[in-house]
């Protein structure tokens, strides 16, 4: 477990994004399996989410606020800290492998679509927001 007073800025910063903090697995399950889109964003201490991720998902968010893409639920728990927490969210996302950062979208507590850290740490915060723009846009997107 990382230092809480280290991973609180990271925290907010989610937060500030519009992500709803789980902190333990029954708040991952009563969440996660609702009906309607969930996003969940599996947040970590490294530089890919400091530089890539949390950048990457405002970026996306602003755009799908602008767009009418946004999904009904905003998710995150963090990886390192909350360990059952992360185990009970990654349990919905069909045996993909474990990363951190991890980008998930469920409908209907299934998974729609997942972005692995290795989609995340070679790009930029903007290609990232390109990623997460479109799970939100082919997930998300109500025609007005």
């Amino acid at each position: 477990m990382y230092d809480p007073l280290m991973v609180k800025p990271m925290r907010e910063e989610a937060v500030n994004i519009g992500f709803i903090e789980l902190m333990t697995p029954q708040e991952v399950k009563e969440e996660l399996s609702k009906e309607g889109t969930t996003f969940v964003f599996v947040n970590s201490v490294c530089g890919c989410a400091a530089g890539q991720a949390r950048p990457g998902l405002a970026l996306a968010v602003e755009w799908a606020k602008k767009n009418n893409a946004m999904p009904d639920r905003m998710v995150t728990v963090f990886a390192g800290m909350e360990k059952d927490a992360v185990q009970a969210a990654r349990e919905y996302f069909n045996g993909e492998a474990p990363t951190s950062p991890q980008i998930a979208m469920l409908k209907d507590g299934k998974l729609a679509g997942i972005i692995q850290r290795f989609e995340i740490e070679n790009n930029d915060a903007n290609a990232v927001a390109q990623k997460v723009a479109r799970l939100l846009n082919d997930n998300c997107k109500v025609e007005s």
